[in-house]
């Protein structure tokens, strides 16, 4: 069904490449306009080439090829200012803001860098600090136009079970993303109760691996191959192949339309069976 979001406008975050690009993409196509947030520069702590300017300027294209209009900005989602400014810019230009798919995310465990206690810190920074201040950032504007509306947050099925599967695989930086994916199902549980009376529904999505730079990369299948423990956990129950971005983005296109209405306060595992494996 084409144009279901006509009039609309979602904020994504991480949204120069990965599962944020889709989404922004996959949400235009259905006649949203686009708040792009990303915070286009290297941290430390990541062992992994993260999105640059360029990444975001691909987004912005694919967006306007869909005839859509587009708000992009480089914010950290660690810094409640930088959201505000971005929600304030998007409000300026595109009216609104009806969704809000919180994203940004990093996964900092392989390496020195992952060995690193900052790892930690940024992983509970970036994923889950960070998805509070985005929606905390999203909420004025959400409430503005009194028609309600819908958050998805992104989570893992690190959120269920964690990175890290026995003491050679322990790091900070797998510490700091179980911790941080397990804790915004209580974000996403605390919004969706006190945003029900505004008909915000809060829902949460948990991809296992998801074929992205954030997955699919040197550093991270490295660390993979000298952690089988770690490798051999990471596949899924069905014989499937790896998640795309597109799979991931129909589920939150579900969500946030009307054919989700009746949908809040749920942890939606889309992981091929990883979680119960």
């Amino acid at each position: 069904m084409a144009d279901r979001f006509a009039g609309r406008v979602a904020f994504i975050t991480g949204a120069a490449r990965g599962q944020g690009r889709a989404h922004a993409v996959r949400f235009a196509e259905e006649g949203a306009d686009i708040l792009a947030v990303d915070l286009c520069r290297q941290m430390p702590s990541v062992a992994y080439p993260m999105a640059t300017p360029e990444d975001l300027a691909e987004t912005v294209e694919l967006v306007h090829k869909t005839g859509r209009r587009i708000v992009a900005v480089h914010a950290d989602v660690r810094d409640p200012g930088q959201l505000q400014a971005a929600v304030q810019r998007c409000v300026a230009e595109l009216g609104r803001i009806d969704f809000v798919l919180a994203n940004a995310g990093i996964l900092p465990v392989a390496g020195e860098q992952g060995a690193a206690l900052d790892a930690f810190v940024d992983a509970i920074d970036v994923m889950l600090k960070g998805v509070y201040f985005t929606i905390t950032a999203a909420l004025p504007a959400l409430l503005a136009h009194g028609d309600g509306g819908a958050v998805v947050i992104t989570g893992s099925a690190a959120s269920f079970k964690p990175v890290s599967v026995d003491f050679a695989s322990m790091t900070h930086g797998a510490a700091g993303y179980t911790i941080a994916k397990h804790g915004v199902i209580g974000v996403m549980r605390h919004f969706a109760v006190t945003l029900a009376e505004k008909n915000i529904r809060v829902n949460s999505i948990h991809p296992g691996g998801v074929a992205t730079p954030m997955v699919h990369n040197e550093a991270l299948a490295g660390w993979a191959a000298d952690h089988p423990a770690f490798s051999a956990a990471q596949r899924p129950l069905l014989d499937t192949p790896p998640v795309e971005p597109d799979a991931i983005s129909e589920a939150l296109v579900y969500l946030c339309s009307d054919a989700g209405r009746y949908i809040t306060g749920v942890a939606l595992p889309v992981d091929g069976g990883q979680i119960v494996k």
